[in-house]
């Protein structure tokens, strides 16, 4: 069998808020509960698996790749939010989106400090 990423763990101070948050501005399924994780699944048969946790959070970074149509959803729904958005990874570009490799991206944050990105193309690497 090859090797496929089949969920990871999003740490969060609020896993019901984080979850809602996910679900809302990512357009994401209702989550299930398994244990005591929140899991939103993907559409590529991977999950996000939201768990409550007590002190600090570490910032992560989560991307996501998208169609056009998804991405402009996504992005109304950033700024229905009244979040900040960024054309780039280290939040030195606000109010921006990138064009890179053709495609677009941007990035915000979630309820915990972790950096979303939204993106309609893989970026390639040299």
């Amino acid at each position: 069998m090859a090797i496929r990423l089949n969920h990871t763990i999003l740490n969060a101070r609020d896993r019901d808020a984080t979850a809602a948050f996910l679900v809302d501005v990512l357009g994401l399924r209702p989550p299930r509960h398994y244990g005591p994780f929140l899991v939103l699944e993907l559409s590529n048969e991977v999950s996000l698996d939201v768990y409550a946790v007590d002190g600090e959070i570490t910032s992560q970074h989560y991307a996501f790749l998208v169609d056009d149509t998804e991405f402009d959803a996504v992005l109304a729904r950033v700024r229905a939010r009244g979040l900040t958005w960024f054309a780039d990874p280290f939040h030195q570009q606000p109010g921006r989106i990138n064009n890179w490799y053709g495609g677009r991206g941007v990035y915000f944050a979630d309820p915990n400090g972790h950096s979303l990105e939204v993106m309609t193309r893989p970026y390639e690497m040299d």
